[in-house]
């Protein structure tokens, strides 16, 4: 992946390519040069996003990282479960992302997709990083790389939602959490369900949010007349600072 690019931009491309009534109701399974390469956490962002297309499940092969990601973690036995080497499928799709930037999903659907240098410089009132789809110890530290020893806009409000409260606590261990802290943003409790519309994130009428959660349906943070974008946490976090949406190529290692 290019600089700058991270898993979340791959699905984002590929949702704005393939559009929810493509894989609706069906099963995606990944394959490819890029997806070998990716971590565990990366897999997560990659296949929790897709299920938000309409996918009914959303599979990465189990290889040698999957087998490490797993020890420890289980004492059970378990089995892999393969496509069959003469598995048909009802459709392949073949992207090369070596030229890939930075994407977003403007509002109001997961499948809107602009690249974020479209979009660039308009002002944002909220940030919100984690939960499900990059609330991973891996997208916390993206997020910590970018935002340590600085501070974020003052009418920007930064809310960090750790995925788990394993995660919560390795951040905590690792001083992630100083780190957001410090800089002026919103710590809340971990997990997954606590949708913003009953939460410390809830938008006003007119008010613009960037995300690394699941959706942007109209009203899924409050006000239908609020506006919500879908970015990476690396996007998400330049901007946070900057106070406008910012492509975060020219900021990241």
């Amino acid at each position: 992946m290019p600089r700058g690019v991270y898993a979340r931009d791959v699905i984002l491309f590929i949702a704005g390519k393939l559009t929810g009534k493509a894989v609706d109701a069906k099963a995606i399974e990944f394959y490819g040069t890029a997806v070998s390469h990716m971590s565990i956490s990366e897999r997560f962002t990659l296949t929790d996003a897709a299920a938000e297309l309409g996918a009914r499940a959303v599979i990465c092969p189990f290889d040698s990282t999957t087998r490490r990601y797993l020890m420890g973690r289980t004492k059970m036995p378990f089995r892999p479960a393969l496509a069959d080497r003469d598995a048909v499928y009802s459709e392949t799709y073949e992207f090369n992302i070596d030229q890939l930037i930075p994407q977003a999903a403007c509002p109001h659907m997961p499948d809107n997709i602009k690249p974020v240098a479209e979009i660039v410089g308009q002002h944002i009132d909220q940030v919100v990083i984690g939960m499900g789809t990059n609330g991973r110890l891996d997208d916390l530290k993206i997020v910590a790389d970018v935002i340590k020893g600085k501070k974020i806009d003052p009418d920007v409000r930064m809310l960090i939602v750790p995925g788990s409260q394993e995660v919560y606590l390795e951040a905590l261990k690792k001083g992630l959490i100083r780190a957001f802290l410090e800089s002026g943003a919103l710590v809340i409790n971990s997990g997954c369900a606590s949708f913003m519309w009953a939460h410390d994130g809830i938008l006003a009428a007119g008010e613009r949010c960037l995300s690394t959660t699941s959706s942007n349906l109209q009203g899924s943070m409050g006000s239908p007349e609020a506006e919500i974008y879908l970015v990476s946490p690396a996007t998400a976090a330049i901007s946070a600072l900057k106070g406008v949406i910012t492509d975060p190529s020219g900021f990241v290692k």
